[in-house]
């Protein structure tokens, strides 16, 4: 009986240590998210809850249940097995505010919580009704999917008009190259044209001058 009591003593001794902690801890991340705010009320609750859950968690890690599960271990060795205990309690509740001030920290907790409460401040100057179901689910399916479905429309049809118009755009400049290809074999077959006049004219011309005959006489 006397161990219990000692025992919920130092529990509440690492209880009391641990709230200390805990605002400590809030008060740096507050001071990391804003240095002149005062300590918003959601992570004090946040912190109060978390403290009151490690105290039940630590009261479910009692002696007696540790020192029930341990039993022959504790009827050889009772100070051992209390000592354990006590180690094992503190590590525990270290472990576990470790766990609780990293995802404070790393997760800007106190940063998250004050978003929070603009957006309620915002959402409290906001006159008009906030959608709630109708207890239809098909009108609640149809009347959050078509609005989605609509702009999903538009966007298709300004896509596909951005697509006629560089569809249009390539087959202007295909036609350009089809004309150029075509001219160019154009001016390819009269400079053949013109080359096999040429070769006709000069061997027209040598004839005339050098006939055969006189070829035949030499």
């Amino acid at each position: 009986m006397d161990d219990d009591v000692v025992e919920q003593g130092r529990s509440t001794e690492n209880t009391s240590n641990q709230a200390t902690v805990n605002d400590d801890v809030s008060a740096n991340t507050t001071d990391k998210c804003s240095s002149s705010a005062p300590q918003a009320k959601r992570l004090k609750l946040f912190n109060k809850v978390m403290e009151k859950s490690l105290q039940r968690l630590v009261a479910d890690a009692s002696f007696h249940r540790f020192a029930h599960s341990f039993h022959p271990f504790y009827k050889q060795n009772p100070q051992v097995t209390k000592t354990i205990h006590q180690e094992f309690v503190a590590s525990l509740q270290k472990n576990i505010q470790d766990d609780i001030n990293r995802v404070i920290e790393e997760g800007e907790l106190q940063c998250k919580l004050d978003e929070l409460d603009t957006l309620c401040d915002l959402a409290k100057e906001k006159t008009q009704t906030a959608w709630r179901p109708s207890g239809v689910p098909e009108q609640d399916i149809s009347s959050f999917l078509t609005p989605y479905y609509k702009k999903q429309e538009l966007y298709m049809k300004r896509e596909l008009e951005k697509l006629r118009k560089e569809n249009a755009v390539l087959a202007g400049k295909v036609r350009e190259g089809r004309i150029a290809i075509a001219n160019t074999e154009q001016r390819i077959a009269a400079a053949v044209d013109d080359w096999k006049a040429s070769v006709e004219d000069l061997g027209t011309c040598i004839s005339s001058l050098c006939p055969e005959e006189t070829f035949e006489g030499l």
